[in-house]
């Protein structure tokens, strides 16, 4: 046991090859290095030196020396990110399938990722979310045609006159009577755009926090706690045909968000509206 904590303590070095697999074939060169000042006899360190000193020489072309307790982490390392760091990469290269969803009856159509499942009975027209994060979901409402009259999607004003009362809605929506509760809102972005369809299209993000009392029914104000409960983002496409208002609602948190803001967005410029016959 003391020999061996004093070959941990001992600044040893070991000659760690570019290539891991040619590792093994390097381990003799410690016992040249190892323990220097302990005296050797002259015939057995001319025989080992000997035996591997082409070795050493192929060895020391294709390496670098490090501290036996840095080599050791370097391999660990090297494993760790072997077994961790590579399918992680696979999986972000990977691209996302998308499907075309297309209601002839009602009159839109979008593409969503091809493993999101459809609810029924959501209360939407047409309901998709995301099998493993059940926050991220996608919704069609639209606009009773004997209520609205609708021409153009500029009917609602400018894209930030639009942003204001799609935040309105939200806000409507998600109101609550629990106690302590609070929401904080603000819109991000609002723009228009002309599809290839030739009509005109708003897009609106906005970002919602919901915060509540980890106890709201404590006594004392101390022992109610305002914790983050959900931060959100929600993107809205709005477009006018058959004289109705459509809407294409996305749902996501906002940490999910940053790691899927492209496949959200090829979401979000897929959706048409489409003349539906009288």
């Amino acid at each position: 046991m003391a020999d061996w904590a004093a070959a941990i303590r001992q600044p040893s070095y070991l000659v760690l090859p570019r290539a891991f697999p040619a590792l093994n074939e390097c381990r003799v060169l410690l016992k040249c290095k190892r323990n220097p000042g302990k005296p050797r006899p002259a015939s057995s360190v001319a025989s080992l030196c000997r035996e591997t000193s082409p070795l050493e020489e192929r060895c020391q072309t294709k390496a670098f020396a490090v501290p036996r307790r840095n080599a050791m982490a370097l391999i660990l390392l090297g494993y760790l990110n072997s077994n961790i760091s590579l399918p992680r990469l696979a999986l972000a290269q990977q691209s996302v399938v998308f499907r075309e969803y297309i209601d002839t009856f009602d009159g839109y159509s979008f593409k969503y990722p091809q493993n999101w499942i459809q609810v029924r009975g959501a209360g939407a027209d047409v309901f998709f979310r995301d099998p493993f994060v059940l926050d991220e979901n996608l919704s069609v409402e639209f606009s009773s045609p004997s209520s609205s009259r609708y021409k153009s999607v500029e009917d609602l004003g400018s894209p930030q006159e639009a942003g204001k009362k799609v935040l309105k809605q939200y806000l409507t929506e998600f109101m609550s009577t629990r106690l302590g509760v609070r929401r904080e809102s603000n819109i991000i972005s609002t723009s228009s755009n002309v599809a290839d369809d030739g009509k005109m299209y708003y897009q609106v993000e906005v970002n919602i926090k919901s915060y509540a009392a980890n106890n709201e029914l404590a006594v004392m104000p101390r022992d109610r706690v305002i914790q983050l409960e959900w931060d959100r983002r929600y993107l809205s496409v709005l477009g006018v045909e058959n004289s109705r208002l459509y809407e294409l609602r996305l749902q996501t948190p906002e940490n999910v968000f940053r790691e899927e803001e492209n496949d959200l967005r090829q979401v979000m410029d897929s959706f048409r509206v489409n003349k539906v016959a009288s």
